[in-house]
C-alpha cells in the first residue's frame, strides 16, 4: 500500500531539484524496469502491480535493498511521469558521475540539447553504437528527467553521462572534433577515424560560434530535399552510423 508520504516523495522526483536533493530518479515501464533489476544498480523502491510483482519475483528478490510496494492501477497513475501509466515504477539511486572524460575513444558532446526526447534518444544511439560517453553542457536537459530515461531505454546503464564546460573540454582534447553544421564538409567525404568527438548543437540554434571555431572538422549530412534541418537526435544517429566504423 502506498502511503501519502511515499506518494508525495515519488511525485516530487519529476522535478530536477528533488532528484538532486535525494540523489535518485524514476525508471518506469516493464522493459526498462526489467533491465534495471537485471543490473547491479541500487534500487531504492519498486512500485508494481501484483501480477507484475508475481511474474518477476526472482528479479525483485535480487535487490535486497529495494522496498517493494504493491499498488493498485489508480495509485500508479497518480505518481507516473508518463502519459500512460505502466505496470511498474522504480526509484533508482543515481550512479556516481565518471571522474575522467574520454581521451581516445568515440564520444558524443551535446550543447544546449533541451528536448528530453532528443536527449534520451541520443543516449540510446550512443548505446547502440557502443559509445561509452555522452558529455553535456550545463544547459542541456537533465539526463535523469523521466522522459529522458524513458527515451534512452536502458542506455543509462551502459553510457557514462557527464556534465562539463564543453569549450574547455574541446580545447584540451587531442581527438578530432567533428561539429555538425549545415555549411560543413559532407560527412561522406570524411576519412576513417579510430576515435573522435561528435558534437551536436541546440535543436534550433545549432552550435555556438566559439565551439565551431574549436572544431577540427565541420561536417554536414548532405540535403537533397526541401527540409530546413534535421532533428538533433536524427543527426546524431546518421553521423554515428557514418563515422563510427570498425
Amino acid at each position: 500500500m502506498l502511503s501519502k508520504a511515499q506518494n508525495k516523495y515519488i511525485r516530487s522526483l519529476t522535478q530536477q531539484k528533488y532528484r538532486k536533493e535525494y540523489n535518485v530518479f524514476i525508471a518506469e515501464g516493464d522493459k526498462i524496469a526489467r533491465e534495471w533489476l537485471n543490473s547491479t544498480a541500487e534500487i531504492k523502491m519498486v512500485l508494481a502491480l501484483q501480477d507484475w510483482a508475481d511474474s518477476y519475483h526472482a528479479l525483485i528478490a535480487r535487490h535486497k535493498e529495494a522496498e517493494l510496494i504493491i499498488v493498485e492501477p489508480h495509485q500508479l497513475e497518480a505518481v507516473t511521469a508518463l502519459q500512460t501509466p505502466n505496470q511498474v515504477l522504480l526509484v533508482v539511486a543515481m550512479p556516481a558521475e565518471g571522474a575522467d572524460l574520454p581521451a581516445n575513444e568515440w564520444c558524443i558532446a551535446l550543447e544546449g540539447i533541451q528536448d528530453p526526447g532528443n536527449m534520451g534518444t541520443i543516449i540510446r544511439i550512443a548505446d547502440w553504437f557502443g559509445i561509452k560517453h555522452v558529455i553535456c553542457s550545463s544547459d542541456c536537459a537533465d539526463v535523469y528527467n523521466p522522459k529522458v530515461v524513458q527515451a534512452a531505454m536502458g542506455g543509462h546503464l551502459r553510457v557514462q553521462l557527464h556534465v562539463a564546460e564543453l569549450d574547455k573540454f574541446i580545447a584540451s582534447t587531442k581527438m578530432p572534433v567533428l561539429a555538425a553544421a549545415l555549411d560543413g564538409e559532407s560527412v561522406y567525404a570524411m576519412p576513417a577515424l579510430d576515435a573522435g568527438i561528435i558534437m551536436i548543437g541546440n535543436e534550433s540554434k545549432g552550435l555556438p560560434a566559439g565551439l565551431m571555431q574549436l572544431a577540427s572538422h565541420k561536417v554536414t549530412i548532405p540535403r537533397r530535399g526541401g527540409a530546413e534541418s534535421l532533428n538533433a537526435a536524427v543527426s546524431a544517429g546518421i553521423l554515428c552510423a557514418l563515422l563510427v566504423r570498425d
